[in-house]
């Protein structure tokens, strides 16, 4: 399939650029895409929680009252969870939340997830972007251009390039990654992704 490009000034070029089908152009695997973003979330986690059970809780482990013959419940430790003060029962312990994905069910997610966009006339082809400066108020001229001000924006750079990424840094809604470095979760959370047309080629390469 074919694709308008744009210029950093907002308009279309006469250039088109190419999308291979195989990447741009599949049926979205919605099961795929849940697992890897799934993963993703979960790989964020610290997983440092943790609460105080009846063993840690500081206090004395003498019997509150004789077993039988009060007329009320049993009562063991203070340290019972039933027990104000008393420990937590089946409390969060630290654990690691990440999980394992085969690399070709990631890949169709990343697949997928473009393909999705591409549906909803989310996805744009940008001419190389690069910057001689290190200016943030020519980064938002470029969204101004582009009509993306109020959007959120995923950027996806051929080569690093630590000028583009510097300027847009301190852009709360704007993202600029590699095309090595993009995950599912940053394609479908993006009103927008912007692909310039050196990343095509390389997401081509690794996704086939």
């Amino acid at each position: 399939m074919e694709a308008k490009v744009y210029s950093v000034s907002g308009k279309a070029s006469s250039k088109k650029a190419t999308l291979a089908d195989e990447v741009f152009g599949i049926e979205p695997n919605n099961h795929a895409i849940y697992l890897d973003v799934k993963q993703h979330l979960a790989n964020k986690r610290q997983g440092t929680h943790k609460s105080k059970e009846r063993n840690e809780v500081s206090g004395s482990t003498k019997k509150l009252k004789r077993q039988k013959g009060t007329g009320g419940a049993r009562a063991g430790s203070s340290k019972s969870g039933t027990r104000v003060g008393g420990g937590r029962i089946f409390g969060p312990r630290p654990r690691n939340y990440s999980f394992k994905l085969n690399v070709k069910l990631k890949r169709l997610a990343r697949k997928s997830a473009f393909s999705f966009q591409m549906r909803n006339d989310a996805l744009m082809v940008l001419e190389d972007v690069n910057m001689d400066a290190i200016k943030t108020k020519d980064f938002v001229a470029m969204m101004t251009a582009l009509s993306l001000t109020n959007d959120k924006v995923l950027l996806i750079l051929g080569d690093k390039n630590d000028s583009v990424y510097l300027a847009s840094r301190n852009l709360k809604k704007v993202k600029v990654v590699t095309a090595d470095s993009f995950n599912t979760y940053d394609v479908l959370n993006a009103r927008k992704v912007l692909v310039t047309q050196t990343a095509i080629g390389r997401i081509e390469e690794i996704l086939n």
